[in-house]
């Protein structure tokens, strides 16, 4: 019997590749997606007519939604987050809505109909900043520092509390900056991509020192399946790229792929409570469930760039907006505003 899941956020950068995996894998899906800022569903236009794909317009915060979309559901894997630091610092609120009581909703929704699985796909960020040494554990204390990952957090501990209160089968993942084809042109990679072959600044906070890791795409969705079905009732999996970059050495590399000129480069103020450095240990997924990398950061950051190069009507769209057009076109309305993975 195939497995059916709701897939929430499925319209987003992350959501869609994963949905594109899965249908591949010969999983069933529903994507219910609110359609706010990042969301855009010409990133599944491919498989829009898939005999196994349905979507819903609807909000996770909203019950009677949450209740018809998880309708026969055998999983779900929630993607749905405002998620961007910089909105969450302007406008904190609509953060706490969707990822704090967004996934309250569905836990209740998932205990009621005691499904088998409850994959939350979380941040990084929760575990707050490193200093030059070590790298973030699934043990390791939650310190979050900005109203997005604090409201992550919140929903990660929701989540080990209907495990532990309601024996509902949960699991949490905690990923690595993702990259790759698709995602909003707001984040940094696809900002600097950009911008560069547009001959416009790009912007980098403080001295451009902070570290992220990186992982691309679609080895983390390939990692979120391999949790979905291996993965132990209640356990965290940390999904590390292995790959620390200084962010200045990554507008650097992708100057020199786009061949732009670091003249372009301007510093300016730092965000408030920047987290300095961000490493993870990914040793548990590789040893458990024997999770396996198949990008290195170099080639897939090449190969990135080239898809942004190659599909710049989509960046132009996704930045003036007219992206959601598509939406109006095919559903006879525009979408709401506001933002998700």
């Amino acid at each position: 019997m195939t497995q059916k899941l709701l897939v929430t956020g499925g319209a987003g950068f992350i959501g869609a590749n994963f949905i594109r995996l899965a249908l591949q894998e010969g999983r069933a899906v529903v994507n219910l997606d609110a359609l706010t800022y990042a969301g855009n569903l010409e990133n599944l236009e491919d498989v829009a007519k898939h005999p196994d794909y349905t979507f819903i317009k609807g909000d996770i915060a909203e019950r009677e939604v949450v209740t018809q979309a998880m309708e026969g559901a055998d999983a779900v894997v929630n993607f749905a987050a405002e998620s961007h630091v910089d909105r969450s610092i302007d406008n904190p609120d609509i953060f706490l809505r969707t990822n704090v009581m967004g996934t309250q909703v569905l836990l209740d929704e998932a205990r009621h109909r005691k499904l088998g699985r409850f994959l939350q796909v979380s941040t990084d960020e929760v575990y707050g900043s490193l200093g030059e040494t070590g790298k973030f554990r699934e043990d390791s204390a939650l310190a979050p520092n900005s109203p997005y990952s604090a409201s992550k957090t919140g929903a990660d501990l929701l989540v080990r509390a209907y495990h532990k209160t309601y024996g509902l089968a949960t699991l949490t993942t905690r990923c690595s900056n993702n990259y790759g084809p698709l995602q909003f042109p707001e984040k940094l990679i696809p900002l600097m991509v950009t911008n560069a072959v547009e001959g416009k600044e790009l912007p980098v906070y403080g001295d451009g020192k902070n570290v992220r890791d990186w992982i691309h795409v679609e080895d983390h969705c390939r990692a979120l399946l391999l949790v979905l079905d291996k993965g132990r009732d209640g356990e965290i999996y940390n999904i590390g790229g292995a790959a620390e970059w200084q962010n200045i050495d990554l507008v650097r590399a992708i100057i020199r792929i786009v061949g732009a000129s670091e003249e372009q480069i301007r510093f300016v103020k730092d965000r408030p409570g920047h987290d300095r450095r961000y490493a993870i240990d990914s040793s548990k997924i590789e040893d458990e469930l024997g999770f396996q990398r198949t990008y290195d950061f170099e080639t897939g950051l090449a190969q990135t760039v080239a898809w942004y190069r190659e599909h710049q009507t989509w960046w132009e769209q996704v930045k003036s907006g007219a992206y959601r057009d598509y939406y109006a076109k095919m559903y006879g309305e525009r979408p709401d505003a506001g933002g998700d993975l």
